[in-house]
Protein backbone atom coordinates (compact mmCIF):
# COMPACT_ATOMS: atom_id res chain seq x y z
CA UNK A 1 0.00 0.00 0.00
CA UNK A 2 2.78 2.34 0.99
CA UNK A 3 4.66 1.44 -2.17
CA UNK A 4 1.57 2.16 -4.24
CA UNK A 5 1.17 5.60 -2.61
CA UNK A 6 4.82 6.41 -3.27
CA UNK A 7 4.50 5.43 -6.95
CA UNK A 8 1.34 7.47 -7.29
CA UNK A 9 3.02 10.50 -5.70
CA UNK A 10 6.02 10.11 -7.98
CA UNK A 11 3.73 9.88 -11.03
CA UNK A 12 1.96 13.08 -10.02
CA UNK A 13 5.30 14.82 -9.64
CA UNK A 14 6.36 13.65 -13.10
CA UNK A 15 3.08 14.81 -14.58
CA UNK A 16 3.49 18.18 -12.88
CA UNK A 17 7.02 18.54 -14.21
CA UNK A 18 5.85 17.60 -17.71
CA UNK A 19 3.07 20.14 -17.56
CA UNK A 20 5.47 22.76 -16.26
CA UNK A 21 7.87 22.08 -19.14
CA UNK A 22 5.00 22.18 -21.62
CA UNK A 23 3.71 25.45 -20.18
CA UNK A 24 7.20 26.97 -20.37
CA UNK A 25 7.62 25.78 -23.97
CA UNK A 26 4.18 27.13 -24.89
CA UNK A 27 4.97 30.46 -23.24
CA UNK A 28 8.29 30.80 -25.03
CA UNK A 29 6.70 29.74 -28.29
CA UNK A 30 3.95 32.30 -27.85
CA UNK A 31 6.46 35.03 -26.98
CA UNK A 32 8.65 34.10 -29.95
CA UNK A 33 5.64 34.04 -32.26
CA UNK A 34 4.56 37.43 -30.95
CA UNK A 35 8.01 38.88 -31.56
CA UNK A 36 8.01 37.48 -35.10
CA UNK A 37 4.49 38.83 -35.64
CA UNK A 38 5.46 42.29 -34.41
CA UNK A 39 8.57 42.28 -36.58
CA UNK A 40 6.55 41.13 -39.58
CA UNK A 41 3.92 43.81 -38.98
CA UNK A 42 6.61 46.48 -38.78
CA UNK A 43 8.15 45.20 -42.01
CA UNK A 44 4.77 45.02 -43.69
CA UNK A 45 3.97 48.51 -42.47
CA UNK A 46 7.21 49.84 -43.99
CA UNK A 47 6.76 48.07 -47.33
CA UNK A 48 3.09 47.19 -47.31
CA UNK A 49 2.18 49.90 -49.78
CA UNK A 50 4.87 49.06 -52.28
CA UNK A 51 3.68 47.90 -55.70
CA UNK A 52 2.88 44.16 -55.82
CA UNK A 53 5.83 41.84 -56.23
CA UNK A 54 7.87 39.15 -54.55
CA UNK A 55 10.86 38.71 -52.27
CA UNK A 56 12.76 36.14 -54.30
CA UNK A 57 15.57 34.14 -52.74
CA UNK A 58 16.92 35.10 -49.27
CA UNK A 59 19.58 37.82 -49.42
CA UNK A 60 20.10 37.65 -53.20
CA UNK A 61 16.44 38.21 -54.08
CA UNK A 62 16.01 38.27 -57.86
CA UNK A 63 19.52 39.54 -58.59
CA UNK A 64 20.58 36.37 -60.46
CA UNK A 65 17.47 36.44 -62.67
CA UNK A 66 18.13 40.13 -63.28
CA UNK A 67 21.76 39.65 -64.33
CA UNK A 68 20.90 36.66 -66.54
CA UNK A 69 18.40 38.82 -68.41
CA UNK A 70 20.62 41.88 -68.92
CA UNK A 71 23.49 39.66 -70.05
CA UNK A 72 21.30 38.27 -72.83
CA UNK A 73 20.28 39.71 -76.20
CA UNK A 74 16.91 40.66 -74.71
CA UNK A 75 17.53 42.55 -71.44
CA UNK A 76 13.83 43.13 -70.50
CA UNK A 77 13.11 39.39 -70.26
CA UNK A 78 12.95 39.30 -66.45
CA UNK A 79 10.95 42.53 -66.33
CA UNK A 80 8.46 41.25 -68.89
CA UNK A 81 7.87 38.09 -66.86
CA UNK A 82 7.26 40.11 -63.70
CA UNK A 83 4.98 42.55 -65.53
CA UNK A 84 2.75 39.67 -66.61
CA UNK A 85 2.31 38.65 -62.97
CA UNK A 86 2.26 41.97 -61.12
CA UNK A 87 1.79 44.83 -63.59
CA UNK A 88 4.01 47.47 -65.20
CA UNK A 89 5.23 48.76 -61.82
CA UNK A 90 6.30 46.00 -59.44
CA UNK A 91 8.59 45.40 -56.47
CA UNK A 92 11.31 42.83 -55.97
CA UNK A 93 14.57 42.41 -54.11
CA UNK A 94 17.67 43.51 -56.04
CA UNK A 95 21.26 44.07 -54.92
CA UNK A 96 20.27 43.34 -51.29
CA UNK A 97 17.50 45.96 -51.13
CA UNK A 98 13.86 46.40 -52.03
CA UNK A 99 13.44 47.86 -55.49
CA UNK A 100 10.54 49.29 -57.45
CA UNK A 101 11.00 48.38 -61.11
CA UNK A 102 9.00 50.04 -63.86
CA UNK A 103 8.19 49.50 -67.51
CA UNK A 104 5.52 52.20 -67.26
CA UNK A 105 6.45 55.16 -69.53
CA UNK A 106 4.69 57.79 -67.38
CA UNK A 107 6.26 56.62 -64.13
CA UNK A 108 9.71 56.41 -65.76
CA UNK A 109 9.40 60.01 -66.90
CA UNK A 110 8.15 61.02 -63.43
CA UNK A 111 11.32 59.54 -61.91
CA UNK A 112 13.65 61.22 -64.43
CA UNK A 113 11.94 64.60 -64.13
CA UNK A 114 12.23 64.53 -60.34
CA UNK A 115 15.96 63.80 -60.28
CA UNK A 116 17.50 65.71 -57.37
CA UNK A 117 14.07 66.45 -55.87
CA UNK A 118 12.39 63.17 -54.97
CA UNK A 119 15.04 60.81 -56.34
CA UNK A 120 18.80 60.71 -56.54
CA UNK A 121 21.06 58.64 -58.75
CA UNK A 122 22.34 55.46 -57.18
CA UNK A 123 24.97 53.14 -58.59
CA UNK A 124 26.72 49.95 -57.44
CA UNK A 125 29.89 50.48 -55.43
CA UNK A 126 32.11 49.18 -58.23
CA UNK A 127 30.68 51.74 -60.66
CA UNK A 128 31.03 54.65 -58.19
CA UNK A 129 34.61 53.70 -57.39
CA UNK A 130 35.61 53.52 -61.05
CA UNK A 131 33.98 56.62 -62.50
CA UNK A 132 35.02 58.61 -59.42
CA UNK A 133 33.26 60.57 -56.72
CA UNK A 134 33.69 63.86 -58.63
CA UNK A 135 32.37 62.66 -61.99
CA UNK A 136 29.29 64.18 -63.62
CA UNK A 137 27.70 60.70 -63.67
CA UNK A 138 27.77 60.17 -59.90
CA UNK A 139 27.80 63.59 -58.18
CA UNK A 140 24.64 65.05 -56.67
CA UNK A 141 23.06 68.45 -56.16
CA UNK A 142 24.76 71.71 -57.08
CA UNK A 143 28.00 70.02 -58.16
CA UNK A 144 26.08 67.82 -60.59
CA UNK A 145 24.35 70.86 -62.09
CA UNK A 146 27.68 72.65 -62.42
CA UNK A 147 29.46 69.76 -64.16
CA UNK A 148 26.45 68.99 -66.35
CA UNK A 149 26.42 72.65 -67.40
CA UNK A 150 30.11 72.50 -68.35
CA UNK A 151 29.53 69.38 -70.44
CA UNK A 152 26.42 70.84 -72.10
CA UNK A 153 28.23 74.06 -72.96
CA UNK A 154 31.00 72.07 -74.65
CA UNK A 155 28.52 70.44 -77.01
CA UNK A 156 26.19 73.28 -77.98
CA UNK A 157 24.56 73.13 -81.41
CA UNK A 158 26.63 76.03 -82.75
CA UNK A 159 29.81 74.17 -81.84
CA UNK A 160 28.56 71.09 -83.65
CA UNK A 161 28.02 73.13 -86.81
CA UNK A 162 31.21 75.17 -86.84
CA UNK A 163 33.76 73.15 -84.87
CA UNK A 164 32.94 69.46 -84.51
CA UNK A 165 31.69 68.87 -88.06
CA UNK A 166 35.10 69.10 -89.76
CA UNK A 167 37.00 67.54 -86.85
CA UNK A 168 34.78 64.44 -86.89
CA UNK A 169 35.20 64.04 -90.65
CA UNK A 170 38.97 64.30 -90.38
CA UNK A 171 38.90 61.46 -87.89
CA UNK A 172 36.59 59.33 -90.02
CA UNK A 173 38.59 59.81 -93.21
CA UNK A 174 41.88 58.94 -91.57
CA UNK A 175 40.65 55.95 -89.58
CA UNK A 176 38.37 54.41 -92.19
CA UNK A 177 40.22 54.97 -95.44
CA UNK A 178 43.18 52.64 -95.16
CA UNK A 179 41.70 49.17 -94.85
CA UNK A 180 42.79 46.70 -97.53
CA UNK A 181 40.68 44.55 -99.79
CA UNK A 182 39.65 41.29 -98.10
CA UNK A 183 40.93 42.55 -94.75
CA UNK A 184 39.24 40.90 -91.76
CA UNK A 185 38.54 43.21 -88.84
CA UNK A 186 36.71 43.19 -85.53
CA UNK A 187 34.40 46.14 -86.04
CA UNK A 188 33.94 46.52 -82.29
CA UNK A 189 37.64 47.36 -81.93
CA UNK A 190 37.58 49.76 -84.89
CA UNK A 191 34.58 51.65 -83.48
CA UNK A 192 36.30 51.95 -80.11
CA UNK A 193 39.40 53.43 -81.76
CA UNK A 194 37.31 55.88 -83.77
CA UNK A 195 35.51 57.07 -80.65
CA UNK A 196 38.65 57.41 -78.54
CA UNK A 197 40.14 59.49 -81.33
CA UNK A 198 37.03 61.70 -81.47
CA UNK A 199 37.11 62.22 -77.71
CA UNK A 200 40.84 62.93 -77.55
CA UNK A 201 40.46 65.38 -80.42
CA UNK A 202 38.34 67.65 -78.25
CA UNK A 203 39.55 66.84 -74.75
CA UNK A 204 43.29 67.03 -75.30
CA UNK A 205 45.63 69.21 -77.35
CA UNK A 206 47.52 67.83 -80.30
CA UNK A 207 48.97 68.72 -83.68
CA UNK A 208 46.61 66.67 -85.82
CA UNK A 209 48.20 67.19 -89.24
CA UNK A 210 51.74 66.52 -88.05
CA UNK A 211 50.69 63.37 -86.23
CA UNK A 212 48.74 62.04 -89.21
CA UNK A 213 51.76 62.52 -91.46
CA UNK A 214 54.08 60.61 -89.16
CA UNK A 215 52.05 57.57 -88.16
CA UNK A 216 50.23 54.58 -89.58
CA UNK A 217 46.68 55.69 -90.37
CA UNK A 218 45.26 52.35 -89.27
CA UNK A 219 46.32 53.06 -85.70
CA UNK A 220 45.73 56.79 -85.69
CA UNK A 221 42.66 56.82 -83.43
CA UNK A 222 44.11 55.04 -80.43
CA UNK A 223 47.55 56.49 -81.20
CA UNK A 224 46.26 60.02 -80.77
CA UNK A 225 44.91 59.14 -77.34
CA UNK A 226 48.20 57.56 -76.31
CA UNK A 227 50.18 60.41 -77.85
CA UNK A 228 48.30 62.88 -75.73
CA UNK A 229 48.46 60.88 -72.53
CA UNK A 230 51.97 59.47 -72.85
CA UNK A 231 53.73 61.66 -75.39
CA UNK A 232 54.68 58.54 -77.38
CA UNK A 233 52.93 56.23 -79.81
CA UNK A 234 54.63 52.84 -79.98
CA UNK A 235 52.52 49.80 -80.79
CA UNK A 236 52.94 48.37 -77.29
CA UNK A 237 51.65 51.58 -75.70
CA UNK A 238 48.75 51.70 -78.16
CA UNK A 239 47.77 48.20 -77.10
CA UNK A 240 48.20 49.15 -73.45
CA UNK A 241 45.72 52.01 -73.71
CA UNK A 242 43.17 49.87 -75.55
CA UNK A 243 43.45 47.23 -72.84
CA UNK A 244 43.12 49.81 -70.07
CA UNK A 245 39.79 51.01 -71.43
CA UNK A 246 38.55 47.47 -71.93
CA UNK A 247 39.48 46.50 -68.35
CA UNK A 248 37.96 49.71 -66.99
CA UNK A 249 34.58 49.15 -68.65
CA UNK A 250 34.39 45.46 -67.74
CA UNK A 251 34.79 46.26 -64.05
CA UNK A 252 32.05 48.85 -63.77
CA UNK A 253 29.37 46.35 -62.72
CA UNK A 254 31.64 43.76 -61.14
CA UNK A 255 31.58 42.47 -57.57
CA UNK A 256 33.67 45.01 -55.61
CA UNK A 257 36.22 42.53 -54.25
CA UNK A 258 39.67 44.05 -54.55
CA UNK A 259 41.80 40.94 -54.89
CA UNK A 260 44.27 40.22 -57.71
CA UNK A 261 42.59 38.50 -60.60
CA UNK A 262 39.12 39.93 -59.99
CA UNK A 263 37.47 42.19 -62.58
CA UNK A 264 37.12 44.92 -59.97
CA UNK A 265 40.81 44.83 -59.04
CA UNK A 266 41.88 44.86 -62.70
CA UNK A 267 39.54 47.78 -63.45
CA UNK A 268 40.75 49.81 -60.47
CA UNK A 269 44.35 49.34 -61.61
CA UNK A 270 43.33 50.52 -65.08
CA UNK A 271 41.65 53.57 -63.55
CA UNK A 272 44.81 54.41 -61.58
CA UNK A 273 46.90 54.33 -64.75
CA UNK A 274 44.44 56.43 -66.77
CA UNK A 275 44.13 59.00 -63.97
CA UNK A 276 47.92 59.12 -63.66
CA UNK A 277 48.23 59.93 -67.36
CA UNK A 278 45.58 62.66 -67.15
CA UNK A 279 47.31 64.18 -64.12
CA UNK A 280 50.59 64.32 -66.05
CA UNK A 281 48.88 66.39 -68.75
CA UNK A 282 47.40 68.68 -66.08
CA UNK A 283 50.85 69.19 -64.60
CA UNK A 284 52.41 69.95 -68.01
CA UNK A 285 49.67 72.40 -68.96
CA UNK A 286 49.92 74.20 -65.62
CA UNK A 287 53.65 74.61 -66.19
CA UNK A 288 53.60 75.53 -69.88
CA UNK A 289 50.28 77.33 -70.17
CA UNK A 290 47.80 77.04 -73.07
CA UNK A 291 49.04 76.60 -76.65
CA UNK A 292 49.80 79.75 -78.61
CA UNK A 293 47.47 78.77 -81.43
CA UNK A 294 44.42 76.56 -81.90
CA UNK A 295 41.92 75.06 -79.50
CA UNK A 296 43.32 73.97 -76.14
CA UNK A 297 40.71 71.29 -75.56
CA UNK A 298 38.27 70.67 -72.75
CA UNK A 299 41.05 69.85 -70.33
CA UNK A 300 42.84 73.09 -71.11
CA UNK A 301 39.66 75.12 -70.60
CA UNK A 302 39.00 73.48 -67.24
CA UNK A 303 42.54 74.27 -66.12
CA UNK A 304 42.26 77.87 -67.35
CA UNK A 305 38.99 78.42 -65.48
CA UNK A 306 40.55 76.89 -62.34
CA UNK A 307 37.05 76.24 -61.00
CA UNK A 308 37.68 72.59 -60.14
CA UNK A 309 40.43 70.94 -58.09
CA UNK A 310 42.74 68.59 -59.99
CA UNK A 311 41.09 65.41 -58.68
CA UNK A 312 37.69 66.69 -59.85
CA UNK A 313 39.15 67.60 -63.27
CA UNK A 314 40.59 64.09 -63.65
CA UNK A 315 37.27 62.48 -62.66
CA UNK A 316 35.39 64.79 -65.05
CA UNK A 317 37.66 63.79 -67.95
CA UNK A 318 37.44 60.07 -67.21
CA UNK A 319 33.62 60.43 -67.09
CA UNK A 320 33.65 62.01 -70.56
CA UNK A 321 35.93 59.29 -71.89
CA UNK A 322 33.79 56.55 -70.37
CA UNK A 323 30.37 57.92 -71.34
CA UNK A 324 31.38 59.04 -74.82
CA UNK A 325 33.34 55.91 -75.58
CA UNK A 326 30.63 53.48 -74.49
CA UNK A 327 27.58 55.15 -76.02
CA UNK A 328 28.98 56.24 -79.37
CA UNK A 329 31.18 53.19 -79.93
CA UNK A 330 28.41 50.67 -79.31
CA UNK A 331 25.75 52.55 -81.29
CA UNK A 332 28.07 52.71 -84.33
CA UNK A 333 28.70 49.00 -83.95
CA UNK A 334 25.06 48.00 -83.44
CA UNK A 335 23.94 50.13 -86.41
CA UNK A 336 26.22 48.21 -88.78
CA UNK A 337 25.17 44.93 -87.14
CA UNK A 338 21.46 45.64 -87.69
CA UNK A 339 22.02 46.91 -91.23
CA UNK A 340 23.88 43.70 -92.05
CA UNK A 341 20.80 41.73 -91.04
CA UNK A 342 18.45 43.99 -93.01
CA UNK A 343 19.60 44.31 -96.68
CA UNK A 344 16.66 46.56 -97.63
CA UNK A 345 17.60 49.11 -94.97
CA UNK A 346 21.25 48.84 -96.00
CA UNK A 347 20.36 49.55 -99.62
CA UNK A 348 18.21 52.58 -98.80
CA UNK A 349 20.82 54.04 -96.45
CA UNK A 350 23.54 53.56 -99.06
CA UNK A 351 21.44 55.28 -101.73
CA UNK A 352 20.95 58.24 -99.39
CA UNK A 353 24.63 58.49 -98.52
CA UNK A 354 25.79 58.06 -102.13
CA UNK A 355 23.54 60.93 -103.14
CA UNK A 356 25.62 63.22 -100.93
CA UNK A 357 28.87 62.31 -102.65
CA UNK A 358 28.49 64.56 -105.69
CA UNK A 359 31.32 66.75 -104.52
CA UNK A 360 35.00 66.30 -105.21
CA UNK A 361 36.93 63.94 -102.95
CA UNK A 362 38.56 66.86 -101.18
CA UNK A 363 35.32 68.47 -100.04
CA UNK A 364 33.82 67.61 -96.68
CA UNK A 365 30.15 67.19 -95.92
CA UNK A 366 28.39 70.31 -94.68
CA UNK A 367 25.84 70.78 -91.94
CA UNK A 368 23.21 70.94 -94.67
CA UNK A 369 24.37 67.53 -95.91
CA UNK A 370 24.01 66.16 -92.40
CA UNK A 371 20.46 67.50 -92.18
CA UNK A 372 19.71 65.82 -95.53
CA UNK A 373 20.01 62.31 -94.07
CA UNK A 374 16.43 61.50 -93.01
CA UNK A 375 16.67 57.74 -93.43
CA UNK A 376 20.07 57.62 -91.73
CA UNK A 377 18.44 59.35 -88.76
CA UNK A 378 15.73 56.66 -88.79
CA UNK A 379 18.46 54.00 -88.69
CA UNK A 380 20.10 55.72 -85.72
CA UNK A 381 16.77 56.03 -83.87
CA UNK A 382 15.95 52.37 -84.48
CA UNK A 383 19.43 51.30 -83.37
CA UNK A 384 19.04 53.28 -80.15
CA UNK A 385 15.60 51.77 -79.57
CA UNK A 386 16.79 48.18 -79.99
CA UNK A 387 20.34 48.51 -78.73
CA UNK A 388 20.42 51.62 -76.57
CA UNK A 389 23.24 51.61 -74.04
CA UNK A 390 21.22 53.07 -71.12
CA UNK A 391 18.78 50.16 -70.90
CA UNK A 392 17.88 50.89 -67.28
CA UNK A 393 18.51 53.57 -64.67
CA UNK A 394 19.12 53.16 -60.94
CA UNK A 395 17.66 55.76 -58.60
CA UNK A 396 16.97 55.94 -54.86
CA UNK A 397 14.01 57.56 -53.12
CA UNK A 398 15.13 60.57 -51.04
CA UNK A 399 11.91 60.46 -48.99
CA UNK A 400 8.66 58.50 -48.77
CA UNK A 401 6.99 59.10 -52.14
CA UNK A 402 3.30 58.71 -52.88
CA UNK A 403 2.56 57.64 -56.45
CA UNK A 404 -0.97 56.59 -57.39
CA UNK A 405 -2.11 54.12 -54.71
CA UNK A 406 1.28 53.00 -53.38
CA UNK A 407 4.17 54.48 -51.43
CA UNK A 408 7.87 54.18 -52.24
CA UNK A 409 9.72 54.31 -48.90
CA UNK A 410 12.81 56.43 -48.39
CA UNK A 411 15.98 54.57 -49.41
CA UNK A 412 14.18 52.18 -51.74
CA UNK A 413 15.78 51.56 -55.16
CA UNK A 414 13.75 52.74 -58.14
CA UNK A 415 14.58 51.26 -61.52
CA UNK A 416 13.05 52.80 -64.68
CA UNK A 417 13.67 50.03 -67.22
CA UNK A 418 13.81 52.06 -70.43
CA UNK A 419 14.46 49.10 -72.69
CA UNK A 420 11.26 47.41 -71.54
CA UNK A 421 9.31 50.38 -72.94
CA UNK A 422 11.37 50.48 -76.15
CA UNK A 423 10.65 46.78 -76.75
CA UNK A 424 7.01 46.76 -75.65
CA UNK A 425 4.75 45.22 -78.32
CA UNK A 426 1.90 47.45 -77.14
CA UNK A 427 3.99 50.54 -77.86
CA UNK A 428 5.76 49.44 -81.06
CA UNK A 429 4.49 46.91 -83.61
CA UNK A 430 6.90 43.96 -83.95
CA UNK A 431 9.05 45.67 -81.35
CA UNK A 432 11.89 43.14 -81.50
CA UNK A 433 12.44 43.65 -85.24
CA UNK A 434 14.82 46.20 -86.75
CA UNK A 435 12.51 48.46 -88.73
CA UNK A 436 13.84 52.00 -89.33
CA UNK A 437 10.81 52.79 -91.50
CA UNK A 438 8.63 52.79 -88.36
CA UNK A 439 9.96 56.28 -87.60
CA UNK A 440 8.43 57.58 -90.82
CA UNK A 441 4.94 56.60 -89.70
CA UNK A 442 2.79 59.52 -88.48
CA UNK A 443 1.68 57.66 -85.34
CA UNK A 444 5.29 57.48 -84.16
CA UNK A 445 6.10 61.14 -84.74
CA UNK A 446 5.48 62.18 -81.14
CA UNK A 447 7.16 59.08 -79.73
CA UNK A 448 10.30 59.95 -81.68
CA UNK A 449 11.02 63.14 -79.75
CA UNK A 450 13.77 61.73 -77.55
CA UNK A 451 13.98 64.94 -75.52
CA UNK A 452 10.44 64.70 -74.17
CA UNK A 453 8.80 61.41 -75.16
CA UNK A 454 7.98 58.99 -72.33
CA UNK A 455 8.04 56.16 -74.90
CA UNK A 456 11.52 56.76 -76.27
CA UNK A 457 14.31 57.83 -73.94
CA UNK A 458 17.67 56.53 -75.22
CA UNK A 459 19.48 59.52 -73.66
CA UNK A 460 17.69 59.52 -70.31
CA UNK A 461 15.87 62.61 -69.19
CA UNK A 462 15.51 65.33 -66.61
CA UNK A 463 18.56 66.83 -64.93
CA UNK A 464 20.73 63.94 -66.13
CA UNK A 465 19.72 64.06 -69.78
CA UNK A 466 22.81 63.16 -71.81
CA UNK A 467 24.54 66.47 -72.74
CA UNK A 468 26.27 64.79 -75.68
CA UNK A 469 23.14 63.43 -77.36
CA UNK A 470 23.35 65.67 -80.44
CA UNK A 471 27.09 65.18 -80.77
CA UNK A 472 26.72 61.38 -80.54
CA UNK A 473 24.11 61.37 -83.31
CA UNK A 474 26.34 63.51 -85.52
CA UNK A 475 29.31 61.19 -84.97
CA UNK A 476 27.24 58.08 -85.72
CA UNK A 477 25.78 59.57 -88.91
CA UNK A 478 29.20 60.60 -90.23
CA UNK A 479 30.68 57.23 -89.31
CA UNK A 480 27.94 55.46 -91.26
CA UNK A 481 28.51 57.77 -94.23
CA UNK A 482 32.23 57.12 -94.53
CA UNK A 483 31.96 53.41 -93.74
CA UNK A 484 29.15 52.42 -96.11
CA UNK A 485 30.32 54.62 -99.01
CA UNK A 486 33.77 53.07 -98.91
CA UNK A 487 33.22 49.39 -98.08
CA UNK A 488 31.12 46.31 -98.51
CA UNK A 489 31.48 43.59 -95.91
CA UNK A 490 30.68 39.99 -95.15
CA UNK A 491 30.02 38.72 -91.65
CA UNK A 492 32.52 35.96 -90.83
CA UNK A 493 31.14 34.64 -87.54
CA UNK A 494 27.76 34.43 -85.85
CA UNK A 495 27.28 37.08 -83.21
CA UNK A 496 24.76 38.36 -80.69
CA UNK A 497 24.27 41.33 -78.40
CA UNK A 498 24.94 41.25 -74.67
CA UNK A 499 24.47 44.08 -72.20
CA UNK A 500 26.51 42.82 -69.24
CA UNK A 501 29.01 43.81 -67.98
CA UNK A 502 28.70 46.34 -70.81
CA UNK A 503 26.91 46.53 -74.15
CA UNK A 504 28.76 44.57 -76.81
CA UNK A 505 28.66 41.96 -79.53
CA UNK A 506 30.08 38.87 -77.87
CA UNK A 507 32.38 38.00 -80.80
CA UNK A 508 33.32 41.58 -81.67
CA UNK A 509 31.50 41.44 -85.04
CA UNK A 510 34.16 39.90 -87.27
CA UNK A 511 33.73 41.02 -90.89
CA UNK A 512 35.70 40.85 -94.14
CA UNK A 513 35.92 44.17 -96.00
CA UNK A 514 35.85 44.81 -99.73
CA UNK A 515 36.54 48.26 -101.13
CA UNK A 516 33.68 49.67 -103.18
CA UNK A 517 35.95 51.69 -105.45
CA UNK A 518 39.43 53.14 -105.72
CA UNK A 519 40.31 55.91 -103.28
CA UNK A 520 40.32 58.43 -106.12
CA UNK A 521 36.87 57.54 -107.39
CA UNK A 522 33.36 57.79 -106.05
CA UNK A 523 30.16 56.13 -107.17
Amino acid sequence: MLLHQQNHKKMRENISETWLVMIIVIMFTAIFAKVIQIKKRKEEKSIGRLPPGRRGWPLIGDSINWYNAVASSHPPQFVEEMVQRYGKIFSCSLFGKWAVVSSDPSFNRFVMQNEGKLFMSSYPKSFRDLVGKNGVITVQGEQQRKLHGIASNMMRLDKLKFHFMNDIQNVMIQTLSNFKNQQVILLQDVCRKVTIHLLSNNIFIFNYEKFIAEHDLMQVAINLMVNQLLGVSSESQVNEMAQLFSDFVDGCLSVPINIPGSSYHTAMKAREKIISKINKIIEVQRQNGPPKEGNNGVLGRLIEEDSLPDDAVADFIINLLFAGNETTTKTMLFAVYFLTQCPNAMEQLLDEQDSLRTKSAEESLTWQDYKAMPFTQCVIDETLRLGGIAIWLLREAKEDIQYQDFVIPKGCFVVPFLSAVHLDEKVYNEAKNFNPWRWMEPENEEKRNWRSSPFYAPFGGGARFCPGAELARLQIALFLHYFVTNYRWKQMKEDRMSFFPSARLVNGFEICLTKRHDNNQRN
